[in-house]
């Protein structure tokens, strides 16, 4: 078990414009582990994609709430975990397949894909009617001397 050395987190309410607000309110905390541009850009990129999908597939059209909470933990190691009490996935499997969505045709069905691509792992958990939260591990390297 790693030993947490940092944490905070946030709620919001479901609402698009609050996905910036995630993405860059995540990155802020993680610049105390001075992460390269590229380790950076990666998580905000997984964080915009986890929060949209709590906004998107979770609520649909229904405001509810959705909380992001991050952890540094030893070896510049970050786990973030984005929570929602929507609609829930029936099949956790069938949602991580590339192309599935259960939005309308602007949507491309990579979200969960893209998140296993910038991170170490992706774990979801998910109830029917209750909600979903998918956490994201990514261990950073950081820049030449940086300090953990």
């Amino acid at each position: 078990m790693l030993t947490v050395q940092n944490q905070m987190r946030i709620k919001m309410e479901s609402r698009s414009v609050n996905e910036g607000f995630a993405r860059q309110a995540v990155a802020a905390f993680l610049t105390q582990l001075d992460p390269t541009m590229e380790e950076l850009s990666d998580i905000k990129t997984v964080v915009s994609e986890a929060v949209t999908n709590s906004i998107v597939h979770g609520y649909r059209d229904r405001p509810g709430y959705i909380t992001v909470s991050v952890r540094l933990l030893e070896g510049r190691t970050v786990e973030i975990k984005v929570r929602d009490q929507g609609c829930g996935i029936a099949d956790i499997e069938q949602a991580r397949q590339p192309m599935f969505t259960t939005g309308d045709d602007t949507r491309s069905g990579m979200g969960f894909t893209i998140m296993e691509s910038f991170t170490d792992r992706v774990r979801v958990r998910s109830s029917p009617g209750r909600g979903t939260l998918v956490t994201l591990v990514r261990t950073l390297a950081g820049r030449q001397g940086a300090r953990a």
